[in-house]
């Protein structure tokens, strides 16, 4: 008999025009970001400008390899969804304190090293699934919505809050101006075009932005036609110890930060995630970080960025994000690529981001709308978890006299919360597991074996 079951949302390849006008918009989306970790990395450890756009390229490439391998799926790597990787913020002071101790070969020897933990590892992490319940999950989807603001506020702001510009009227209008186009698109319009709102926010807030002349195109004329970033460009890596155990623990740090992104992407696609899910993600995570540590580059997870736009676009395919990976393997072979999406201003990243994380925010609180609350302790939960889930954001100075290992996790609001949440959980509701995983309505994604 035929098989005749629909094909799920998440598997749908869309035609070539939508893969890549979709990928094109989370691109532009994540693109600052994506380039930040090579900038400060090589600021800190006073790199030449040449090293710099190699980092940069090399970065790009990579990302896009990664992207490719964690959503499109390479035997038991890749968790086949939709998840646009980048370098992970988590490990750049680590990366920091091992180049100017060790040197920068011993960067990456440390980043092949602890990427190939994380893929030994995988199948033991992908086990803590039963450690998030619905109360969990939704806290943590909530605290991830708002510790993304303050990357908005930055972006809204110019990008530099040590800029004698940043908070300009002209940047928050340019923002502002960018938030009504995005809306307007997307309330006045329906199929294709509002899906496309974000893409059309950005596109028409860069050319106001030219025409009034805070943009401009010059480095596109300027970046090369064609570049490749070979591997081992800094020489042969080398591995020691010490760098290879701080390392490591970031990357345990990046894995509970996986954990709550794939969570948040499967709640969000309707496709609840499963531990064989979480190990295969695990596994993508740390061979894209071996092969970042090989191509000049560091440790990969998934961007938080991104999660919005699906829950505001609602294009759940993951074939749009595998696009959006090639198109990012383009920008790093292709450096005038990149320098043009590099043109979009900071202020209509930021009104369009705006949006986008607002909508992640939701998610998180539509998730705990499914919550049973009366006659339980879930409330208590919630409340402490996500308090605690934002300190770092809201206070940054709060941590700044902790040094060393504890200060990666208390940098990470999300991995604080994450470990609040479970933990609250298991003291306050050890009896009451199950009853609070059915009235989540979410169907209880099966453990299989990674």
């Amino acid at each position: 008999m035929k098989d005749t079951q629909a094909t799920h949302p998440v598997d749908e390849v869309l035609p070539l025009r939508q893969l890549l006008s979709y990928g094109l918009q989370h691109v532009l989306v994540m693109y600052a970001g994506a380039i930040a970790v090579p900038l400060i990395l090589g600021s800190a450890l006073g790199l030449t400008s040449q090293q710099m756009v190699l980092l940069i390229n090399a970065n790009l490439l990579t990302s896009g390899i990664a992207t490719l391998i964690q959503t499109i799926g390479v035997w038991k790597f890749g968790a086949r969804l939709p998840l646009i990787q980048g370098c992970s913020f988590i490990a750049i002071a680590p990366m920091i304190m091992i180049g100017k101790q060790y040197g920068i070969d011993h960067v990456f020897g440390a980043v092949i090293a602890s990427g190939a933990a994380t893929i030994a590892i995988a199948p033991i992490f992908s086990r803590l699934l039963r450690l998030f319940p619905p109360v969990v999950i939704g806290s943590l989807i909530t605290i991830i919505g708002v510790s993304l603001m303050p990357a908005a506020a930055i972006w809204l702001g110019g990008g530099n809050p040590g800029d004698a510009s940043f908070g300009a009227a002209y940047n928050l209008l340019l923002g502002l101006a960018t938030v009504v186009i995005t809306l307007v698109v997307y309330a006045r319009f329906t199929g294709f075009i509002a899906n496309l709102s974000v893409l059309i926010g950005l596109i028409a807030g860069t050319a106001l932005a030219a025409a009034f002349g805070l943009t401009h195109f010059d480095d596109v004329g300027r970046a090369a036609w064609f570049e490749l970033s070979p591997p081992f460009a800094f020489g042969p890596p080398s591995f020691a110890l010490t760098p290879i155990l701080v390392m490591t623990l970031a990357m345990l740090v990046i894995m509970a930060e996986t954990t709550g992104n794939v969570l948040a992407i499967g709640t969000i696609i309707g496709r609840p995630s499963s531990q064989r899910t979480l190990g295969d993600a695990f596994r993508a995570d740390g061979l894209s970080t071996v092969l970042g540590g090989v191509f000049n580059s560091f440790p990969y997870n998934a961007f938080t960025q991104n999660t919005g736009l699906i829950a505001l676009s609602n294009v759940k395919s993951r074939y749009v994000v595998a696009a959006a990976g090639a198109i990012m393997v383009l920008m790093g072979l292709f450096p005038k690529l990149g320098a043009l999406i590099a043109c979009v201003p900071r202020p209509v990243l930021g009104g369009c981001a705006i949006v986008m994380f607002g909508m992640t925010t939701v998610a998180g609180i539509q998730e705990l709308t499914r919550v049973r609350f009366d006659g339980t302790r879930n409330a208590i939960v919630v409340a402490v978890s996500v308090s605690v889930g934002v300190l770092p954001m809201s206070f940054p100075a709060l941590f700044e006299h902790v040094h060393g290992p504890l200060k990666l996790v208390l940098d990470s609001g999300i991995f604080l919360g994450a470990i609040t949440a479970i933990t609250l959980n298991l003291l306050l509701n050890r009896h009451q597991h199950a009853p609070h995983a059915e009235s989540s309505g979410l169907p209880i994604a099966e453990a299989e074996t990674p």
